[in-house]
């Protein structure tokens, strides 16, 4: 059924919710033990946002005491299969029937545009709690082939407290992809979101109480980065971090869990992904999916399509079908009006770091074809319009740094083999793509990138049955797919002997 709701219905709809703020520990909401709280404004227009507590080390500390005395005292992993699995279906059905709720806390947060936030945000993130719900009674242990006087059953167990550390970009589907698998597991998790996007991140821990998560097995503590994420990362009773960001601050994650008690680790990080386009491509085609993935969530995509790499014969011809692409689908707006396709950047901060990156690069001789200005600023929120820069070399900024914003980096190759020399010239090695009607390079090609994905004739499709992260400095360990659950759980054995 078509959503025909307009700008004032979104507006109105708004009008009625009171964003909770507040940290969730040991199922309860509550303040930050100094009281303290901190604030930021809504990237749609500027104006202030929700109050939330400003966690600090003694907030993870009984975040992390709450989530121990739940898996030591086997509230959750120690339930039958069955009624784990009922849990969490509960839950994502709570979280699908709560969506419009979340959806606008979500555009609060981070200003996409509603209609993304309730049909992809909210969806996948139900869509994730469900997968995992649906793996629990479905996980078997193994017997290890051994003589006839002795039996060696192979147990896989939970780690026992998971700190999940998220950003701001994807914050339901990306604490989905943690969550899911974490207490699918029979872990206790405490979630610190990006201090940029807390909202969701609260209201999806009151859900799954609600839908009979015990006391514990789920902790939120809001805050910044250096204050809360910090002292999870570097808590001796946390036995893992799985995190989601920069590779600034990947690293930074490894050293604490280095200096503490070498807890796990599992990092998903950045990209700066290449999108190879040969001359007997279809052109038509590699446009849509170069401008969709670059251009969308206003380009806050860790794996975004940020370099065009493209033979040089066909360049101006697809720079122009990109343009009339963007031009007619990727409508930029503000969020609540059900026409945008991408909305504001995240912060006034980053705002000001896209435009400076985009002054360097045009320094540094990139020639601009259309697009990459700061558009809407009447609005008081922080919108940069889609795009393009030709004609550049791989050793240009614009070409080798994560911009995180909606700018596109077109560079030209005469050859396959040079085609691949740049797409592999990267510290990075999230995804990649490459487009041609020879089926023999496609897999050649796709073969030889170095990156966890590698689409053929398309972008950024997948599921949850397919894992997700990257190669090099784009991290380690698998969101998404059964795998996703190998990280949050360890190998016991137990041998018997016999006579």
């Amino acid at each position: 059924m078509t959503d025909t709701r307009t700008r004032a219905d979104w507006e109105n709809l708004l009008a009625t919710l009171t964003p909770q703020g507040r940290h969730f520990i040991d199922g309860r909401l509550t303040d930050a033990i100094s009281g303290e709280t901190f604030s930021r404004p809504r990237p749609m227009d500027g104006k202030p946002g929700t109050a939330l507590a400003r966690g600090r080390a003694a907030d993870i500390d009984r975040a992390v005491a709450s989530a121990r005395k739940a898996f030591d005292g086997a509230v959750w992993r120690g339930k039958e299969p069955l009624e784990r699995k009922t849990i969490m279906l509960r839950w994502a059905a709570l979280i699908r029937a709560h969506g419009e709720e979340l959806a606008l806390l979500e555009t609060l947060d981070v200003g996409k545009p509603v209609t993304a936030s309730l049909g992809v945000d909210v969806r996948l993130c139900a869509d994730g709690i469900q997968f995992y719900a649906e793996m629990i009674d479905k996980l078997y242990d193994e017997i290890a082939p051994t003589g006839p006087k002795a039996r060696a059953l192979v147990r896989k167990v939970p780690l026992g407290v998971v700190g999940a550390i998220t950003p701001w970009n994807y914050p339901m589907i990306i604490d989905a992809w943690k969550l899911g698998p974490a207490i699918a597991a029979g872990n206790s998790v405490v979630l610190k979101p990006a201090e940029q996007s807390s909202l969701t991140a609260i209201r999806l821990a009151e859900l799954g109480f609600e839908a009979g998560l015990p006391a514990g097995v789920l902790n939120v503590v809001t805050g910044h980065g250096e204050e809360a994420g910090k002292p999870l990362a570097l808590h001796m009773d946390v036995d893992m971090i799985a995190f989601t960001g920069s590779t600034e601050v990947g690293k930074l994650i490894m050293t604490y869990a280095a200096q503490s008690n070498v807890k796990r680790v599992a990092l998903e990080l950045g990209g700066k992904s290449p999108l190879v386009v040969f001359a007997d491509a279809d052109l038509d085609a590699a446009a849509s999916a170069v401008a969709w993935g670059c251009f969308y969530n206003s380009g806050e995509t860790c794996h975004a399509s940020t370099r065009l790499v493209v033979e040089r014969s066909v360049q101006e011809a697809l720079i122009e079908k990109i343009r009339a692409v963007t031009a007619r689908e990727i409508t930029l707006g503000h969020p609540l009006d059900p026409a945008a396709q991408i909305g504001a950047l995240i912060e006034e901060g980053h705002m000001e770091k896209v435009l400076s990156m985009i002054a360097a690069g045009e320094n540094e001789g990139a020639k601009r074809a259309f697009g990459a200005e700061r558009v809407m600023a009447e609005t008081g929120g922080y919108y940069v319009s889609p795009g393009v820069f030709v004609d550049m070399t791989n050793d240009m900024s614009l070409a080798r740094q994560e911009i995180f914003g909606p700018v596109l980096a077109a560079i030209p190759f005469d050859t396959e083999e040079e085609a691949l020399s740049i797409a592999n010239d990267t510290i990075y090695g999230l995804a990649g793509a490459v487009f041609t009607r020879d089926m023999d390079r496609a897999h050649r090609m796709s073969e030889a990138i170095h990156a966890g994905t590698v689409w053929i004739n398309t972008y950024d499709m997948s599921n949850f049955a397919t894992p997700f992260g990257g190669f090099k400095q784009s991290g380690f360990g698998r969101d998404r797919s059964v795998h996703a659950i190998d990280k949050y759980c360890d190998y016991k054995t137990i041998w018997q002997q016999f006579g």
